[in-house]
């Protein structure tokens, strides 16, 4: 059971429900905020840091990108998406795991967490790729992130994992948050998504039945793992 923050609360008062025990494995449980209060929270949480990250982790149609770029825009911060590691479509070609797009096994872990232990050390400027979902690859070198870059906003599926090389970001990340929006939401907007991407209707719904859901359950099952769990609707 997690526990809500009310706007205005605190800072001081709820700040031990998320504190650094839990990324040693304590027992706490997430701190339950809405999403119109999430900026503020982070601002407040970061005063006084020279570099904070920020995790932000959901299921595929959570929403989480497009919160973690308001987010940024609203922090005067950058934000660094796991995307950029998608395995090259001939790699998945190679491995038969094309049609698997997506899931856990089609992303370039262990480059990630590199990646991440780079802007924790923050020693100088950061590259970080993106993934251009119109053409359906990454983009090497897209993102920089400088020295001065305060607030990160790192996105993406998997950074609550507990199986490694993903469990070991917990380490690196001031707070991480879930992204928790209803089922029925996430999987309305993946078959749009899947659909302008040229499949059809019910292509796109055998799509998000096959593939997208079971990868919505393994990150589903991590959501405990986080320090925030962020109330979210949307259409």
């Amino acid at each position: 059971m997690s526990r809500t923050y009310a706007i205005g609360e605190p800072l001081a008062s709820i700040l031990p429900v998320v504190a650094t025990s839990r990324r040693a494995g304590g027992a706490d449980t997430p701190l339950t905020i809405e999403r119109r209060d999430l900026a503020r929270w982070i601002a407040d949480d970061s005063e006084g840091r020279a570099r904070y990250l920020f995790g932000l982790a959901g299921g595929p149609g959570s929403g989480k990108s497009t919160i973690a770029a308001q987010l940024a825009d609203e922090l005067d911060g950058i934000v660094v998406p796991m995307d950029g590691f998608h395995l090259s479509n001939a790699a998945l070609d190679a491995a038969n795991l094309r049609a698997f797009k997506g899931s856990v096994e089609t992303f370039d872990a262990d480059a990630f967490v590199s990646l991440i232990e780079r802007l924790r050390d923050n020693s100088g400027n950061v590259l970080a790729p993106a993934f251009d979902r119109s053409a359906d690859s990454t983009v090497a070198d897209a993102i920089c992130v400088g020295q001065q870059e305060r607030i990160i906003i790192v996105e993406g599926n998997y950074l609550l994992l507990d199986r490694e090389p993903w469990a070991s970001l917990r380490r690196l990340f001031d707070r991480t948050g879930y992204v928790d929006t209803p089922d029925n939401v996430r999987v309305r907007r993946l078959v749009r998504r899947h659909a302008r991407s040229g499949r059809s209707i019910e292509e796109a719904r055998e799509f998000v039945r096959t593939s997208d859901e079971r990868n919505a359950r393994l990150i589903a099952a991590a959501r405990d793992r986080a320090d925030l769990v962020i109330v979210s609707s949307g259409t």
